[in-house]
């Protein structure tokens, strides 16, 4: 164990090597702002996904009530990473444009943190396995996270064995891949819905859920905006498509039918 008895704050958070981490590749005064901003955004995704796994292995031991909190941190910690984006937006486009070259071939849609979370809430896609085929235990940790359950297969399960309808196919489908929409899934929300006193512990975790696909498309829906302030349409860095591939983020959900269900309650 560390002796605590000389402990300082700088020590405690080893200041020293956070604080030396930041280096800019340009003699351009706003790519310290662009490199500070995308190393916070994953310092929070390393807490968040340590919070959603949590939550995940709460649910899956059915202790639904004691998720809540970790479940109701993520939502909080989302809300400061969707307003850092007005910190990058005081970014004009000629000061973007100055130190843009030296990114090179990098993007944020290489993020192995924020493609692990979108695989524990269900949003898998392996394609974007290449991205960390230089970073071993990257690779190996969103590969983990693609074959694992995600959160909402949890949930489901939890649901089934509490006796609401969820059908045997999506129980036993394989959750490696993206998890699709499916009428008997929403009507079991529903049920849980029409009937919150019998349903309350998976009606207030249905609200969490939503809670954190809310605060994600937010997420997304201010990424879009601050890209398209800054670089307007053109193409991203990595041969991504910019602003035009993150509009077609915004169709994306990750628990579907608590959506639907809302239509027809």
């Amino acid at each position: 164990m560390t002796d605590v008895a000389d402990m300082t704050y700088a020590r405690y958070l080893d200041l020293d090597r956070l604080l030396s981490a930041q280096h800019p590749i340009s003699d351009e005064h706003d790519e310290m702002l662009f490199v500070v901003i995308h190393q916070t955004k994953e310092l929070w995704l390393k807490q968040i996904l340590h919070e959603v796994v949590l939550a995940r292995s709460l649910i899956r031991a059915g202790e639904l009530s004691a998720s809540y909190k970790s479940l109701a941190r993520v939502s909080r910690i989302q809300a400061v990473m969707t307003q850092s984006w007005d910190v990058l937006s005081t970014m004009t486009p000629a000061d973007y444009l100055r130190f843009r070259s030296v990114l090179g071939t990098s993007s944020g849609f290489q993020s192995d943190q924020f493609r692990r979370l979108e695989c524990l809430l269900g949003l898998k896609d392996a394609r974007f396995l290449r991205f960390q085929e230089d970073r071993p235990e990257a690779h190996a940790a969103l590969k983990a996270a693609i074959e694992e359950p995600s959160v909402y297969d949890e949930v489901l399960a939890r649901m089934a064995e509490a006796g609401l309808p969820i059908p045997a196919d999506i129980l036993s489908r394989d959750v490696s891949v993206p998890y699709a929409a499916d009428e008997a899934v929403e009507a079991a929300w529903l049920e849980v819905y029409r009937d919150t006193e019998r349903w309350w512990a998976f009606y207030q975790l249905g609200e969490k859920l939503m809670d954190l696909d809310d605060a994600l498309l937010t997420w997304r829906h201010k990424h879009v905006v601050t890209i398209e302030r800054i670089i307007g349409r053109r193409a991203g860095t990595g041969g991504t498509e910019g602003a035009a591939y993150l509009m077609t983020t915004l169709q994306k959900r990750c628990f579907p039918e608590l959506w639907s269900l809302r239509t027809k309650l």
